[in-house]
């Protein structure tokens, strides 16, 4: 579902060079979760980033559901994201001028599905928040945001999950809802997760972990 193969990514400022990520290999089977964990600026949101085509590596491969995103240009490759991925983010980047249930429908609008609403709904009884579909995100708790940001990114049904500090601005409480509520969504679609998390106890709830630091793989 995912291959990285000896993947860096270099930033040019001026007359020098910062390189972020160095190096770094693994693969996913589908259906896998699997988690990237370091300290702040090891380089885990970069990768994330390359992984899920939004940025594009220095050198090295990114191979998703047999797709070689090094090969696609922009709009090729953001073809791939609304075919094949679903994002969960620590700030849950809902639209505020669109409901609940809006923000679900947008990505199986933007593909052109039909009963957009119907499956929205269905998400967001899934998640406990049918009743709260009319309402806008900025009259949501940041937890209940978080549960229609998970709503919407399985409601294209995506073959692979990139989700960022998922439970990284909620309470300990609303942390445990959000993180039993990832894992057995993931389970029921037989999607692919990928995580990065500061969290180790969440992290050791994957099947995988990769640590980094100073952009590169450690043991």
């Amino acid at each position: 579902m995912l291959t990285v193969h000896q993947l860096t990514k270099t930033y040019d400022s001026g007359s020098k060079s910062l390189t972020v990520l160095e190096d770094v290999s693994f693969k996913l089977e589908a259906g896998q979760t699997f988690a990237i964990v370091g300290p702040s600026g090891s380089g885990k949101t970069t990768l994330l980033g390359l992984c899920a085509g939004l940025d594009r590596s220095s050198s090295g491969s990114v191979t998703l559901n047999g797709i070689r995103l090094d090969d696609l240009d922009e709009d090729e490759r953001a073809a791939v994201r609304s075919q094949h991925v679903g994002f969960v983010f620590q700030n849950f980047q809902l639209i505020p001028t669109l409901t609940a249930l809006e923000n679900v429908m947008v990505p199986m609008e933007l593909q052109g599905q039909k009963g957009a609403a119907k499956k929205a709904m269905e998400l967001l009884e899934r998640v406990g928040l049918a009743d709260r579909h009319h309402h806008y995100p900025a009259q949501l708790s940041g937890g209940e945001q978080q549960r229609v940001a998970l709503a919407r990114a399985f409601s294209n049904s995506p073959k692979i999950l990139f989700a960022d500090e998922p439970t990284g601005n909620l309470d300990p409480e609303t942390h445990d809802v959000v993180e039993r509520l990832l894992f057995e969504l993931n389970r029921e679609a037989g999607t692919t997760l990928v995580l990065v998390t500061h969290d180790h106890e969440l992290a050791a709830k994957t099947q995988h972990i990769l640590k980094l630091k100073g952009g590169k793989v450690v043991n």
